[in-house]
């Protein structure tokens, strides 16, 4: 199992191109479904989940192929509707095949998903909004059964936004009959990336980015030929990473635009940010400032860089209190922080973090993608060596994240 060695105290320099956002990429494959053609997906980031759901889609019948940030998926025919366990297992993600396969197929077999612990991320909304365009489904075995000779338009509103939810039914009411109204729907640009894509394919659908979408169902779709969006938490670990070890890097190829709540939070600390197109430039402060931080659904400041800055809290100057209001067990990281000095307790849903001098280098565990993402950026900082065990963690979500440091400067190694 690979780990990754870093010896801290480098200041990072120089510049970094960042990947195509991993979590728009992977709606947008399953968005291939839903044509009976040959797609193309280009800047897709080579990452395990992109290889995993790769491997869901050609078990569906889907060929792929992948090479060098280019996709081409052939979805001329669905021979299997069903995403079984064993794929499904490591990916959340994998549930975005239920609304193209039903919307497609008029059926669907999908595992109960898995992928991060960091607490409950019910699918029951996804389950609700199909259900009232008039899918007729059951939970057995851990499969959810979906049928439907063809969906319906319906209004549909989400008890909480829900990323995947309103994606997965955007999907389907793309080839649904009549119109579908979801309310209370998530707000991100990986949404608004979705939506792009399925209109290039024809689709009519209004209001993406807002907390109404509307979508006029259409009888079929083209093919995609599509360029996924830069992935903003990458962005802003790189941005957190510069800002830990005092450093002044450019950021290239990123959308400033998608950043500007974590921008706005990060200048609070002291760090110097600014931005020309798609260019960020970095500089990292001798001392960082606390900072109060609570993360909410988009535009606010966004759950995936919670860890990440947890450990600019840790060695900043004064305290801190970080409250975590999407999901529950999202501070798993802090027991590995705690092992290199960090000083943080946890009440509740929110860490208060005391900042120390310096943090040490130590053996450490990651727990999830972006806890992975917070180790590394602390293990930057710090005083003597860390190892990072269980970084598979990290492949999920970030391109070639140790290389890349190291072209900053960092002393980071993988060890295998």
């Amino acid at each position: 199992m690979d780990k990754i060695a870093v010896k801290g105290g480098k200041k990072l320099k120089g510049s970094v191109s960042i990947s195509g956002a991993k979590n728009s990429a992977l709606p947008v494959m399953t968005a291939s479904i839903l044509s009976a053609g040959e797609s193309r997906i280009s800047n897709l980031p080579a990452l395990r989940d992109i290889s995993t759901m790769g491997r869901l889609l050609e078990n569906l019948g889907i060929g792929f192929s992948f090479k060098k940030g280019k996709a081409s998926l052939n979805a001329e025919k669905i021979i299997k509707a069903e995403a079984p366990y064993d794929l499904v297992k490591t990916m959340r993600a994998s549930v975005l095949v239920l609304g193209p396969l039903l919307a497609r197929t008029g059926k669907a077999k999908v595992s109960l998903p898995g992928g991060c612990a960091i607490g409950a991320r019910p699918i029951n909304l996804h389950v609700k909004g199909l259900e009232k365009m008039g899918a007729k489904i059951s939970l057995s075995d851990g499969y959810i059964n979906a049928k439907a000779r063809r969906l319906k338009g319906a209004v549909i509103y989400f008890d909480i936004p829900t990323v995947t939810g309103t994606e997965n039914l955007m999907m389907a009411a793309s080839l649904a009959e009549g119109e579908t109204l979801l309310e209370n729907a998530a707000c991100e640009p990986e949404v608004v990336d979705l939506a792009d894509a399925l209109i290039s394919m024809g689709a009519s659908i209004e209001g993406a980015g807002t907390s109404i979408i509307k979508i006029k169902g259409v009888r079929s779709l083209s093919p995609l030929d599509y360029k996924i969006i830069p992935d903003r938490i990458e962005t802003g670990t790189f941005i957190a990473a510069a800002g830990i070890t005092g450093g002044d890097i450019e950021i290239k190829s990123c959308n400033p635009d998608h950043m500007v709540s974590v921008i706005v939070k990060l200048r609070e600390t002291g760090m110097e940010i600014s931005h020309e197109k798609n260019i960020l430039r970095v500089k990292g402060p001798e001392k960082l400032r606390a900072v109060d931080v609570r993360t909410m659904p988009y535009p606010g400041f966004p759950t995936d860089m919670q860890a990440q800055f947890m450990a600019l809290m840790a060695v900043a100057d004064g305290t801190s209190m970080i409250t975590e209001n999407i999901f529950e067990n999202r501070f798993m990281h802090v027991a590995e922080m705690r092992r290199m000095g960090a000083k943080i307790k946890i009440e509740n849903a929110t860490a208060t973090v005391e900042g120390v001098e310096k943090l040490k280098g130590a053996p450490v565990m990651a727990t999830d993608l972006r806890a992975s993402a917070s180790l590394l950026v602390a293990a930057l900082a710090a005083e003597g060596e860390t190892i990072i065990d269980r970084v598979y963690h990290i492949d999920r979500g970030y391109e070639k994240i140790e290389e890349k440091l190291m072209r900053l400067g960092a002393d980071v190694r993988r060890v295998t």
